[in-house]
């Protein structure tokens, strides 16, 4: 019988702690619809210190955030943005931004690491003299950390490299940084470095952070209060929401210096899975806090049984589509190993 379950499902399952919910409790709060919340101000200002642009703006979720931006910079409809074909805006975000915005998505395939290939972004934008055709290209779209790469971390000097190309073809250039604390913990670099290009970037606070819930956006003052009648239209706008900020606070003190041990977890993990026969890790990719494995056809078992042994055993893992592959994410959680073969959990 399962006495004790390690979820490894992502790290969006984390738990608000103690700290947090007395901060929640305690929370000073106002209608934020009306105009000021003064915990969420504070958050805002935080974060826009943080990610080193003018203004913030706090959203329930990263979903939002990005849909938000993209819209607030394409807000003619046709307008086409520029993303890579394994990002989460373009996978993962029910495609709002081609139902709601009416945006037209151009993909460029994403290398291993996460980047698209600097001449393949200049290809993709359309020449405008052609606009009788064409869709106008308006955005290019990045993801730091990259979800579907393993969690591989853009460099500032390659983020600056799309900051150039943007501005001589007169575009934006946002970030999809719902993990950017973990690219810049793993990096060594601040975040207002790896966003200083962007003009405008996203932050998870419920991922690795551990808050409840909630994504902050960045930009400009004018960019932020654009952002802010698009989060109403949407929905988003709420009235106490300092009590959820609370929480977001209290991760943000606490919490971004312990990504490091989720990353060296991850790579522990991962360099374990990879001594299992019949199982393979890419370790070089593991450089933040996500762990994909590919079970080899010589081990004899399928993606689902092995899904459904580990959950036996009280190991929830993310199945990755027909390719028999699983995800793992590390969030503050005990590892643990285990050995396919003799179906055995072993605690580390």
């Amino acid at each position: 019988m399962v006495t004790r379950r390690v979820d490894l499902r992502s790290d969006t399952v984390t738990k608000p702690t103690e700290k947090m919910r007395a901060a929640m409790a305690n929370a000073e709060v106002d209608d934020d619809v009306l105009g000021y919340d003064p915990t969420a101000a504070r958050l805002e200002s935080e974060m826009a210190r943080i990610m080193g642009k003018e203004a913030a703006l706090f959203v329930p979720s990263g979903t939002m955030a990005n849909l938000i931006c993209v819209l607030t910079h394409c807000q003619i409809r046709g307008s086409e943005v520029i993303l890579g074909d394994y990002s989460h805006i373009h996978i993962y975000e029910n495609g709002g931004i081609s139902t709601i915005g009416g945006v037209h998505p151009r993909t460029v395939k994403n290398n291993e690491d996460g980047t698209m290939d600097i001449n393949l972004i200049e290809e993709a934008i359309r020449d405008p003299s052609f606009e009788i055709c064409y869709p106008t290209t308006r955005l290019i779209c990045l993801e730091n950390s990259h979800a579907h790469s393993g969690g591989r971390c853009l460099s500032a000097e390659y983020t600056d490299q799309v900051g150039e190309l943007a501005k001589k073809y007169g575009l934006k250039l946002h970030i999809d940084g719902a993990r950017i604390f973990n690219a810049s913990v793993a990096l060594g670099v601040p975040v207002h470095r790896l966003v200083q290009a962007a003009d405008s970037v996203t932050a998870c606070l419920s991922k690795g952070l551990g808050a409840p819930a909630g994504t902050i956006i960045a930009g400009s003052k004018p960019f932020i209060a654009k952002a802010k009648i698009l989060r109403k239209t949407l929905g988003g706008a709420m009235r106490q929401v300092g009590v959820i900020c609370a929480a977001a606070l209290v991760a943000l003190e606490e919490n971004v210096a312990k990504l490091e041990s989720d990353h060296k977890k991850a790579k522990i993990l991962a360099e374990g899975i990879n001594n299992i026969k019949g199982l393979k890790v890419d370790l070089a990719s593991v450089e933040t806090n996500i762990v994909y494995f590919d079970i080899l056809e010589d081990l004899g078992i399928t993606e689902e049984k092995l899904f459904k042994n580990l959950e036996a055993y009280g190991v929830l893992v993310m199945p990755e589509g027909p390719r028999k592959k699983l995800s793992l994410a590390v969030s503050q959680v005990k590892m643990v190993a285990f050995e396919a073969s003799k179906t055995m959990i072993l605690t580390v």
